[in-house]
């Protein structure tokens, strides 16, 4: 699979390019969603909408004037459904940067997962909730068709130690190279990205940038290899300026628009 660019209608407008709902953060771990979240913008979703703790507000507030906040009645973790919607009203939905284990967010996770069993919104599951996953491999069988799961190594060895099956989902295997599977093999090796990436962070701006493209009516699969191209070559440029030792998470958000255009020129010109 090559990744490619949807051209953008020029009569497009918010409604057109997406409502995304994404579920992250906890007290202490603000920053994960915040990049999720900057990510997911600087990938041309036309809405956001954060499910947060309390306690994170204020910063989620001054870092995010773009995005819509909904809040948990807990003022730490996640422990209850963002339910001033149904998640049909979604056209994607996120779980995991930064929310924690705690066996009252599991709770919320098994129920935002039985909301939407039979519903077709397109989901990515990440971070904590893919550890909450393979704690519950039971509950794999709530995910909606090509639900899409980004882990990092680690996160992988959990879900196959507690026996999650990946074969129905949309995998993307974090690493270098990063690899997406789809029905369990290999559609999308990327030539993409190095060491530079390799900070705390970096998987939340993936994850950010497969629920915008996600949002916007990607198919799971072009989605997920899209978004880990767009990621590995915003790594790349912030790299090519700033040295491989000096990147930082979010200067791969701020890297995301210039790989958009360098992304267009390969396919222009067909490199």
């Amino acid at each position: 699979m090559t990744p490619s660019l949807r051209p953008r209608p020029e009569d497009g407008h918010k409604g057109t390019f997406g409502h995304a709902l994404l579920v992250a953060g906890s007290r202490g771990m603000a920053g994960a969603s915040i990049l999720s979240a900057k990510s997911c913008l600087r990938a041309g979703v036309g809405k956001l909408t954060i499910h947060i703790p309390c306690a994170n507000n204020d910063i989620l507030q001054m870092s995010l004037p773009e995005a819509v906040l909904h809040h948990d009645i807990s003022p730490r973790i996640w422990t209850s459904a963002p339910n001033d919607k149904s998640p049909a009203a979604y056209d994607a939905i996120c779980i995991g940067p930064g929310i924690g284990t705690d066996p009252l967010t599991a709770v919320a996770l098994h129920a935002l997962l039985e909301e939407v069993r039979g519903l077709s919104v397109p989901m990515v599951l990440d971070a904590d909730a893919l550890n909450i996953l393979a704690q519950h491999p039971q509950w794999a069988g709530l995910l909606p068709p090509e639900t899409i799961l980004t882990p990092h190594p680690l996160e992988l060895r959990r879900l196959q130690q507690g026996g999650v099956r990946t074969d129905n989902v949309v995998l993307v295997g974090k690493g270098h190279p990063t690899v997406v599977y789809a029905s369990g093999r290999p559609i999308y090796t990327c030539p993409y990205g190095g060491s530079g990436m390799a900070t705390a962070g970096s998987g939340d701006v993936l994850t950010g940038i497969i629920l915008g493209l996600l949002a916007q009516g990607y198919p799971a699969d072009e989605a997920a290899a899209l978004g880990v191209c767009l990621h590995a070559l915003s790594g790349d440029l912030a790299t090519q300026d700033l040295g491989e030792h000096s990147v930082i998470a979010s200067d791969l958000v701020e890297y995301l628009p210039k790989a958009f255009l360098t992304l267009q020129h390969k396919i222009i010109n067909n490199e």
